[in-house]
């Protein structure tokens, strides 16, 4: 039987799973590791879930966490992530209800995105989810100027990466 916790945790995450997809497929080539860092950042979300004060949304709070997770772990030398087996993913019944984009355009910019750098990439991401500048302040640890001036120069990299 799930504690409160766990059933508040299950539900926040199968509600905002999509935002955990988007960091995978933007910082992985393939489905092997996007299962493990969709795994891995679920393991670090949960283990965060209880110092989640609510002072900020909770995707705002997640899309932190998830994004560093995933730099963290693709900064290493390696480029390999460890699972850690300290939690039952089974028990919690997280579902992976992934979605799959068939458009090549759509596929060819995710291409694009991946060779911009682990910073470019999150500004892009939170730029398709219409993050404010705030937001994306926010999740970054920078001033809302700042947050201005990076995302500008993401979208252009990106630019003129997809115009080669």
């Amino acid at each position: 039987m799930q504690s409160k916790a766990e059933e508040t945790f299950v539900k926040q995450i199968m509600e905002n799973q999509r935002l955990i997809h988007k960091v995978c497929r933007i910082y992985t080539d393939n489905e092997a590791d996007h299962e493990d860092l969709f795994q891995e950042i679920t393991l670090q979300l949960w283990k965060s879930f209880s110092g989640y004060r609510g002072e900020a949304k909770f995707s705002t709070w997640m899309y932190r966490i998830a994004l560093n997770t995933a730099i963290s772990l693709f900064r290493k030398s390696n480029r390999q992530i460890r699972l850690q087996s300290d939690i039952d993913f089974v028990s919690l019944k997280i579902e992976c209800d992934e979605y799959t984009d068939e458009e090549e355009k759509i596929r060819n910019m995710y291409k694009m995105i991946h060779k911009l750098s682990d910073i470019e990439k999150a500004l892009i991401m939170m730029y398709l989810d219409d993050k404010s500048y705030r937001e994306v302040g926010e999740v970054l640890g920078i001033t809302e100027g700042n947050a201005r001036v990076k995302m500008n120069r993401a979208k252009n990299n990106l630019k003129s990466l997809i115009k080669k």
